[in-house]
């Protein structure tokens, strides 16, 4: 996704995040997703495939979910919703994750999302939004997590596991 380019550190500046995504098209991955299909596929005899995306690589999840429909399951953690399109019209079963108080993603948009998902998806979907947590919860390094918070990163890192089992 990245295709060469280093990827964004919690350390740079927030301020140019906006300019950073210009850059980075996840609409425009097909090359590196084709390359990586096939070698799963062909050099490592992968029967069922499936995705997980943190922020930008979450909106790399909503795109390869409406392109692909080889890949059985997809995991998008705060994907921006506004840089994603419609994802709608999911190929196969797809799991949101969001926080209530992320400041990259309103709530409304997240709402938007699962009121379109309702009128025009016909594959397995969740949309969960976590309460009191930022953008980027589930990664935090472990000596940055609030001990109030660790229940909710632990039933998110249990529940990526149960849907992807669930479905691969």
């Amino acid at each position: 996704f990245f295709a060469g380019r280093e990827a964004w550190k919690p350390s740079d500046d927030w301020s140019k995040f906006d300019d950073c995504l210009k850059t980075r098209n996840a609409g425009k991955i097909n090359k590196e997703a084709d390359a990586v299909l096939k070698y799963l596929k062909e050099q490592c005899g992968a029967k069922k495939l499936g995705v997980i995306g943190f922020c930008c690589g979450g909106i790399a999840v909503h795109h390869l979910m409406v392109t692909y429909p080889e890949l059985k399951a997809g995991i998008s953690l705060y994907g921006l919703i506004k840089h994603s399109g419609d994802i709608s019209n999911l190929l196969n079963p797809t799991c949101f994750i969001f926080a209530e108080k992320d400041d990259f993603i309103p709530l409304h948009q997240v709402i938007l999302l699962e009121q379109k998902l309702k009128e025009n998806c016909k594959v397995n979907y969740e949309v969960k939004i976590y309460p009191r947590q930022t953008h980027s919860f589930v990664h935090c390094r472990r000596e940055d997590i609030n001990p109030q918070d660790r229940p909710y990163i632990e039933e998110e890192e249990k529940n990526m596991i149960s849907w992807l089992k669930k479905y691969i």
